[in-house]
């Protein structure tokens, strides 16, 4: 029975990992491997150093890895080395000091990129498994900026043991990018693959495309059990040059003969009146110098080369196509269908993202827009210094930014100063100006064009012709991001939200106030109204300080995003009056209607032809003309004087 037990214990015991071993066993037992280490032979060392679980190991190994690691000549033992004044200063493998050394009583161990790579492998799981929550995470964004198939398995065991749902989360993602690339085994990388659908984040859409690319190839025929994304045909899928040069490539055909070539050689090669035994007034068609030109290769006086009638002859006798550099057909089909529908919802997302933007374009044009459309819809009047208002408020803020260093309180005091200012400079416009060329719209726009240049003018004068900055506060800084794809600055929606407010300011000044009440008298009936005490000049002043104060305001809010220039207004004015012709003149409705439609329509424009912006004016242009050919009063028609103008 002993004869028959002893074999069997000693086979047991021969056949114990190298990991039954503590550290300091282990560096005796491999000494020679890892003084003299190589790829092939030092990973079943370094997984052995790894399983002792001793803390000493890591710090082994990572001082190993910065080449820090040294063995003293005298005994053997193994120290991590740090340069010194008269050589080394030790640091034993459990961390604590161990006194100098000189540099000759020292090896420095310095192993190779593949050892190194081996090692920083096995780091991971140490760094992974790290108390600290701070270093799991900085090895994570190791492991995501060089991913490698030596860290899957480590990767693997440290999910079980995070606590951290974040961390955890984090790994459980980097796991599965390492199995699509890594694991063996197939239906492991193709369920990884799978469970990507619809994640729209780029990393996800940068690992998955290498697994979709292609090598343009030409054969004889499509080989067998290949992967093949796609045949080709020649002069269709690519062209006739293209394909050849393939087969010239592959070594399945010649190259192409050039007629400079051709002649050159026919010149050579010309003898009693003939070349190759062809006359040479046969050497004037095409057929007569590639007959030619074969025969002297039949004898070999001239390269290997072919004609026309081969090239063809060639490319009708071979098969071109792209094959998937992945050889799976599994992988590269479920690549594809996750690619799929990531794209579908990219496409959701981008159609969402498209209109974010068109409503804060909207929101823009209907600050822009709303002064010129009460002043336009109450008195009639074209007011082409409309964009010079908005010019006023977008410096007037400037100014208040340069008393007032606080971007927030700065632009809370500018937007009450910009309607101040851009009110009383529209009731003295009114007063001097409007009030003598009422029904008179040819001269009004005359005289409203003329002050809109003075206004420029007197801009420049001030101000220079260089844009002045108009800084937003910090908390206005950046941009609110849903995704990869959807994201939308948070000025556009301070913007937004303004255009919201002043909406609901007009509503309740129109509903609620005896001032709204006059208004739209005067709007609808203006003889009508006079009879009833109300004076229409009165309102008419009003109404145009109104709407030149809502211009200032408009104008602080631009200018946060915009240049701020004598031009700024020439920029806003025709999109201006196109928002109120579109939406309805004199209605606030109509007004937001028609801004919604505009700044839709170019934001439209823009993604479909987004190089070239004149072309997307010249077809809101034609745009706005052919939809007044069917609505000449706008989407929402005003009623009474409107309607009877």
């Amino acid at each position: 029975m002993f004869r028959i037990l002893l074999p069997l214990v000693m086979a047991v015991c021969l056949a114990l990992p190298v990991f039954a071993q503590g550290l300091p066993e282990v560096l005796a037992t491999e000494r020679a491997k890892i003084e003299k280490p190589s790829r092939q032979s030092i990973g079943p060392v370094i997984d052995a150093i790894v399983a002792t679980g001793d803390p000493a190991a890591a710090r082994m190994l990572a001082a190993w890895a910065e080449r820090k690691l040294g063995q003293r000549k005298a005994d053997g033992a193994f120290f991590i080395l740090e340069k010194a004044d008269e050589g080394w200063a030790l640091t034993g493998l459990d961390g604590a000091p161990a006194g100098t050394a000189l540099k000759a009583d020292m090896v420095e161990l310095k192993p190779n990129a593949g050892v190194r790579e081996l090692i920083g492998a096995a780091l991971v799981q140490f760094t992974l498994s790290d108390p600290d929550p701070a270093q799991r995470a900085r090895a994570l964004d190791a492991i995501a900026k060089s991913p490698s198939e030596t860290q899957l398995e480590p990767l693997r065991a440290a999910i079980a043991t995070e606590a951290d749902p974040v961390l955890r989360a984090r790994k459980e993602r980097l796991e599965r990018f390492l199995t699509l690339q890594f694991d063996p085994d197939i239906e492991a990388r193709v369920a990884a693959i799978e469970s990507f659908r619809g994640d729209t984040a780029l990393d996800v859409r940068a690992a998955l495309n290498p697994l979709l690319a292609t090598t343009r190839k030409a054969a004889i025929a499509l080989p067998e059990g290949a992967n093949i994304a796609a045949t080709l045909r020649p002069g269709s899928d690519l062209t006739e040059v293209e394909a050849y040069d393939l087969l010239v490539a592959a070594n399945l055909a010649p190259a192409r003969l050039t007629s400079e070539a051709q002649k050159a050689a026919l010149a050579a090669n010309l003898s009693n009146g003939q070349v190759a035994g062809v006359p040479v007034a046969d050497l004037a068609t095409r057929e007569g110098r590639d007959r030619a030109y074969e025969a002297m290769e039949k004898a070999g006086t001239v390269p290997t080369a072919a004609t026309d009638a081969e090239v063809d002859a060639a490319l009708q006798a071979h098969v071109f196509f792209d094959e998937y550099t992945q050889p799976d057909a599994r992988i590269t089909s479920a690549a594809r269908a996750t690619l799929g529908s990531i794209d579908t919802r990219v496409g959701l997302m981008t159609a969402t993202d498209l209109a974010l933007d068109a409503l804060s374009l909207a929101s823009i044009y209907f600050l822009a827009a709303i002064g010129l459309a009460i002043t336009f819809g109450v008195m009639r009047v074209i007011n082409m210094a409309h964009g010079e208002f908005i010019m006023m408020g977008a410096y007037t803020g400037y100014v208040v930014q340069q008393l007032i260093p606080n971007y927030t309180v700065s632009i809370i005091v500018a937007l009450p100063m910009a309607f101040a200012v851009t009110f009383m400079a529209g009731v003295a416009m009114e007063r001097l100006v409007i009030r003598h060329l009422y029904r008179r719209p040819l001269e009004t726009l005359l005289a409203t064009f003329g002050i809109s240049i003075a206004l420029q003018q007197i801009a420049k004068n001030i101000f220079g012709t260089q844009a002045r900055p108009l800084t937003s506060p910090a908390w206005l800084d950046g941009a609110l991001v849903f995704n990869d794809v959807i994201s939308i600055s948070y000025i556009r929606i301070a913007i937004f939200v303004l255009a919201l407010l002043f909406l609901g300011f007009f509503l309740w000044l129109m509903k609620r106030t005896r001032l709204g009440l006059e208004v739209r008298a005067v709007t609808q009936n203006p003889a009508m109204a006079a009879s009833m005490g109300i004076d229409p000049g009165r309102i008419n002043m009003l109404t145009f300080g109104l709407g030149s104060g809502i211009a200032g305001i408009a104008g602080v809010a631009i200018g946060l995003f915009a240049k701020v220039t004598s031009e700024l207004g020439s920029d806003y004015i025709v999109q201006s009056f196109m928002t109120v012709v579109v939406g309805g003149v004199g209605n606030i409705w109509g007004a937001l209607a028609g801004a919604a439609m505009i700044g839709g329509f170019q934001k439209v424009i823009e993604w479909l032809n987004p190089a070239n912006t004149l072309a997307a004016q010249t077809y809101m242009i034609l745009f706005i003309i052919l939809f007044i050919q069917f609505r000449p009063r706008g989407i929402i028609a005003l009623k009474g004087r409107a309607a009877g103008d």
